[in-house]
């Protein structure tokens, strides 16, 4: 069995024992966080290299920031992490094994420059169709910051000119799953109107289930048929998003090692190769 969980952590120094704590509770075999919030070297000790993990954390101070880990006794050798050239602000990582193609994403929420989510979305969708087109088995995690359908926002909360609602991101999203993946969250929940994975911090929204979905595991279609569950934690944690977890039934192959030094964190103040960001000084 395979199971893939994705959790948006605002902030990991803030939360680093909760997700020490949830990592040895479900023990997942691939591990994608979002919104850091921290440069590799300001990783809390106990999360920084956590010895069951190969271990790769993309950020910098403050802001943004994904990491991904993968399970040394599943995956038996330390895979080459790669960043895709459409990267900035330290958005996305991927990992490969196999066929299979891990990523984590945190596509930007967009209040504040528009364009640059329109952007990434689109970039995001050619990546899918690129992975679909060499006969990869992607498995593609984390905050997208789009509320797939109006029933993915509550009732209470919908607008339909709010950022994360709007019709043109509706249909971005939809042209990243077009490309031969499946949502697992709806695949597992074709009928509930209250999946939501994110929630304001205020008034009891999350005690309510008064909230989006925004946070996702999208697999190939492939994988999506031997999907044993997808489920969305609203009691782990003090982030605003919850967690989700998916499994699957499947054989996972061993990684291919990377390369001595490919796949290794850069250096504090050094740019990812291929990721688009600007040395911090």
């Amino acid at each position: 069995m395979l199971k893939v969980a994705t959790w948006n952590v605002n902030g990991v120094r803030a939360r680093a024992q909760q997700v020490v704590d949830w990592l040895r509770a479900e023990r997942p075999d691939v591990v994608c966080l979002q919104e850091v919030k921290a440069s590799p070297e300001q990783i809390p000790a106990e999360l920084c290299a956590l010895p069951e993990y190969f271990c790769y954390w993309h950020g910098h101070k403050g802001y943004s920031g994904v990491a991904l880990h993968l399970s040394r006794e599943t995956f038996g050798a330390r895979p080459h992490f790669a960043h895709p050239g459409f990267d900035h602000e330290t958005r996305i990582v991927t990992a490969r094994a196999g066929q299979l193609l891990f990523a984590s994403v945190y596509v930007p929420n967009g209040g504040k420059d528009f364009p640059a989510k329109v952007s990434f979305l689109d970039a995001l969708a050619e990546f899918a169709a690129g992975a679909r087109a060499e006969g990869l088995q992607l498995v593609l995690c984390g905050d997208l910051n789009v509320a797939r359908e109006e029933r993915d926002v509550h009732p209470e909360l919908r607008k339909p000119q709010q950022t994360g609602q709007t019709a043109p991101e509706r249909a971005q999203l939809e042209r990243v799953i077009s490309h031969g993946l499946v949502d697992l969250s709806r695949k597992s929940y074709p009928d509930d109107d209250r999946l939501f994975s994110w929630w304001a911090p205020w008034r009891n929204f999350r005690e309510k289930n008064i909230g989006w979905r925004l946070d996702y595991v999208l697999a190939n279609e492939r994988l999506a048929e031997r999907a044993l569950s997808c489920e969305i934690a609203r009691d782990v944690g003090t982030s605003d998003h919850g967690p989700v977890i998916a499994c699957f039934d499947i054989e996972v192959p061993r990684a291919e090692p990377a390369p001595d030094g490919e796949g290794e964190p850069p250096p504090p103040g050094a740019a990812a190769p291929g990721s688009g960001q600007l040395s911090l000084f």
